[in-house]
C-alpha cells in the first residue's frame, strides 16, 4: 500500500514531470517516438523497482 508521502510525490512531482517530458519529446519530429519508448521503459522500470523495494518492508 502506498503511503501518503508517496501519493503526494506522484501527484506533485512525478506526473507533471512525465507530462513535460512527453510534451518535449513530441516536439522533436525525427526522434520523438524513440524518446517516448525510452520514457515508457524508464517509467515502467521505476514503478517495478519501487514495488520490489517496498514489497519486503
Amino acid at each position: 500500500m502506498m503511503s501518503v508521502a508517496s501519493i503526494i510525490f506522484f501527484l506533485i512531482f512525478l506526473i507533471p514531470l512525465i507530462g513535460l517530458l512527453i510534451w518535449v519529446m513530441r516536439q522533436d519530429k525525427r526522434k520523438g517516438k524513440i524518446g517516448l519508448y525510452v520514457l515508457g521503459f524508464i517509467v515502467v522500470f521505476g514503478v517495478w523497482f519501487m514495488y520490489l523495494m517496498t514489497k519486503g518492508k
